[in-house]
């Protein structure tokens, strides 16, 4: 089963949710932020284009003009394969465990596995960002020496940036499985 859901981000930007539920403990989310806006990219293009053409007429160097040119090229592959994440991917499976994919705009592909038996709890934490309270979804692991304590949390969603209701959407399933999946491992 699949179905769709739109949501926004912290700053009013258009989110799209994809829900797809394997089995009932299987479950996989994808959250898509908007493509690369042509607008801004030629903005960007035009404001370095006219600094250079500026610094061309008070030179009269051509080289001005060609560097201008590498450096647009340079700049927009390293922004479209470093930085602009299309989609990120949480996938969940109750026997395995979770995977975390970004998606970036170059087509490349990051990729987290992290083992059942090394999640304690996945929880909605809040932090401020840029003077604003923001909510978040991570995924808290279990410490290997102390059972009750947390080693790391790990942040979900990092680039999208989601609101809390789309991160309720999330967290209310994810807690279906780690419910089911604790239910399973203490029975006999």
């Amino acid at each position: 089963m699949e179905d769709e859901l739109s949501f926004s981000d912290i700053c009013g930007g258009r989110l799209a949710l994809q829900r797809r539920y394997y089995s009932p403990t299987c479950r996989e989310f994808c959250l898509s932020c908007p493509r690369l806006s042509l607008r801004s990219l030629t903005a960007v293009t035009c404001s370095v284009w006219l600094a250079a053409y500026g610094l061309f007429t008070l030179c009269e160097n051509s080289m001005i003009l060609s560097a201008a040119i590498f450096i647009i090229l340079l700049g927009l592959l390293g922004y479209l394969h470093f930085v602009k994440i299309d989609q990120e991917t949480l996938l969940i499976i109750d026997s395995l465990g979770i995977q975390m994919t970004s998606s970036y705009a170059s087509g490349k592909e990051s990729t987290t596995f992290i083992e059942m038996g090394k999640v304690k709890d996945i929880i909605i934490n809040e932090a401020i960002y840029m003077q604003k309270v923001i909510y978040y979804l991570c995924i808290l692991l279990k410490d290997p020496v102390e059972p009750h304590g947390i080693s790391q949390v790990v942040p979900v969603f990092q680039s999208a940036k989601p609101r809390l209701d789309c991160l309720i959407e999330v967290y209310r399933s994810c807690q279906e499985i780690l419910a089911h999946q604790k239910a399973t491992s203490t029975s006999p």
